[in-house]
């Protein structure tokens, strides 16, 4: 059995260690020693980016904020959707996975971070959300394993009743934002709710041939002003 490659590590603020990790030409993200992603799996985060551009309306300029940049799958997926005007904000905390995505990943998807609709900041994504009111038609947050389980634990506020006022107020009228979780949560589409969002619950396959859809898409979508 050919084994697993460790490429690099990196700590988070809370001290958490995340790693990467190739295996027979497929690369891993853990935390802790636990399998967060791989670019073998990627049918849930292709959905998150297809839900969160599903405009009910046409938008010729999207601005779209994505929390954790992970394998790059994600950012794929939008910039094949949101045309040539977009402009895609990149919101990932450590700069060792941006260094990754160039480093080890430049032929998975490393070079779309040099794509011009592309911008990269190394920041919190709830400071990208709190300070850009009214900013954005599409918000995807793949920054946990979901609304209770957290990578962070200050990644709780992003799913609170003020953290979800605040990414209402970030969208724009249509908007939608997208939560990407790895088991139902059945108890955050209400929340989504109580917040002012029309919701979707959105069964997600970890990978096309899975028999079962394991993970959740949590969308919420600000209604417009033609609504």
């Amino acid at each position: 059995m050919i084994p697993f490659r460790n490429l690099a590590e990196a700590r988070t603020p809370d001290g958490a260690r995340v790693s990467l990790h190739e295996h027979e030409g497929e690369f891993f993200i853990k935390l802790n020693g636990r399998q967060l992603m791989g670019s073998n799996s990627t049918a849930s985060e292709l959905l998150l980016a297809d839900l969160a551009c599903r405009f009910r309306h046409p938008v010729e300029r999207p601005s779209v904020l994505i929390g954790g940049l992970g394998l790059g799958f994600s950012l794929q997926r939008v910039l094949e959707l949101s045309g040539p005007k977009a402009c895609v904000v990149v919101s990932e905390l450590l700069p060792e996975v941006v260094a990754w995505g160039r480093e080890f990943l430049l032929e998975l998807n490393g070079r779309l971070l040099d794509d011009p609709r592309v911008e990269v900041v190394t920041t919190d994504v709830f400071d990208c959300i709190k300070n850009g009111p009214g900013r954005y038609d599409a918000i995807l947050l793949d920054v946990d394993n979901g609304p209770t389980s957290f990578v962070l634990a200050s990644n709780a506020r992003l799913y609170s009743a003020k953290g979800l006022a605040t990414i209402r107020r970030s969208l724009r009228p249509g908007g939608r934002v997208a939560f990407w979780s790895a088991a139902p949560e059945p108890a955050f589409v209400a929340s989504l709710a109580r917040a002012g969002f029309r919701t979707e619950d959105v069964a997600a396959k970890s990978h096309e041939r899975a028999k079962r859809a394991a993970h959740r898409i949590y969308v919420g979508e600000v209604r417009d002003y033609h609504n």
